[in-house]
């Protein structure tokens, strides 16, 4: 009996899912113009289409108590927020309240990425690819030592002991890293669980009724350019493959590529290492040299490191590397300047 209950509660829920879907799709198609209010109309009419589905599920069950929507405060407000924002540029919290579609707001540029023709093409642009890795590492370097070297300079500036500024490096270096580690760990962590639940409401969906999938796979390749007969071949054809078809729903209806489903720890661990080489670098004439003066030799390393930091950022801009290494330089040094700047003012108030 319970078990009964449990799943009717569930049907409810999955009814309420797909009603509060089509309220949203209906108020997207109100403040959108040519073919997105199209799709988002005929969007709305495939979640109640959905929605009848549970509904006869539900009585089938023996739950007869009536069915009604009640539309929660957290869909008000992406409601109210429709109104004044692009689909655009509500993307992501649209993906999040299981809006289909997002992939035409997510998906590159036509000119770089064409309309997939075939079912060989579909996903083809969303290989696996480490460069978001990589990204994230020279990243976090460049925040540890942007941010490291401005406080050993700042700290320079008041005229603090070496040891002072050893002990102010340290601190800053290991407050900077697991700052940086838990903000990682929180962040990779919260949208991993977001995707995995999206992903397995995509499952159960496609298991309860794969026609009304397709025929959203269908209308979002519409949308994106292909005529009707091709886009419900395309859509049929990925269908007739259950673990293709997963892989292609969550990319084309919800924008998430399941590939992204990173490591919360990875990223954790690879983040904190990444500011902690950041940090170390403005700190090494302190610890390994015994010159009086570690000023020129702070700003000497630092500067190398802001440049080779600027350098690799072309990787992944596609800009001229020579200027995106000045670029980095320059905004690294005057950070450090107004630090050091301030510094020595305070030294000389207090």
């Amino acid at each position: 009996m319970e078990n009964s209950n449990l799943n009717t509660a569930n049907q409810r829920e999955s009814w309420e899912a797909e009603k509060r879907s089509a309220y949203l799709y209906r108020k997207l198609a109100e403040n959108t113009r040519n073919h997105e209010k199209v799709l988002f109309n005929q969007l709305a009419n495939e979640a109640d289409e959905q929605a009848e589905i549970w509904a006869k599920m539900i009585v089938a069950a023996g739950d007869l108590k009536p069915l009604s929507l009640s539309i929660d405060f957290r869909t008000r407000l992406v409601a109210f927020l429709i109104r004044w924002f692009t689909p655009n540029q509500l993307a992501s919290v649209l993906a999040s309240m299981k809006i289909r579609g997002m992939s035409l707001y997510f998906a590159p540029s036509e000119e770089k990425h064409p309309i997939p023709k075939t079912i060989e093409e579909v996903g083809a642009r969303h290989k696996l690819s480490h460069a978001n890795n990589l990204r994230a590492a020279v990243f976090g370097v460049n925040d540890g030592l942007v941010s490291n070297a401005s406080l050993i300079l700042g700290m320079v500036g008041a005229h603090a002991e070496p040891s002072t500024v050893i002990l102010a490096g340290t601190a800053g270096l290991l407050a900077g890293a697991f700052s940086m580690a838990a903000g990682e760990f929180v962040s990779v962590r919260s949208q991993r669980e977001l995707f995995e639940y999206q992903i397995e409401l995509e499952r159960e969906e496609l298991e309860m009724y794969p026609e009304a999938e397709t025929a959203e796979l269908a209308l979002i390749y519409q949308a994106r350019g292909l005529d009707k007969d091709h886009a419900e071949k395309l859509a049929k054809a990925l269908m007739e493959n259950p673990t293709h078809a997963l892989d292609t729903l969550a990319r084309d209806e919800l924008g998430i590529n399941p590939n992204d489903l990173v490591s919360p720890h990875g990223a954790a661990i690879s983040s904190f290492l990444s500011v902690v080489l950041g940090a170390f670098l403005p700190m090494i004439p302190y610890l390994f040299s015994k010159h009086a003066h570690h000023l020129p030799g702070v700003i000497v390393i630092t500067a190398l490191g802001l440049f080779l930091i600027g350098l690799s950022t072309s990787l992944f801009t596609g800009r001229n590397a020579w200027r995106g290494g000045v670029r980095m330089l320059l905004i690294g040094l005057c950070a450090g300047a107004v630090t050091y700047v301030i510094g020595h003012s305070l030294s000389v108030v207090l």
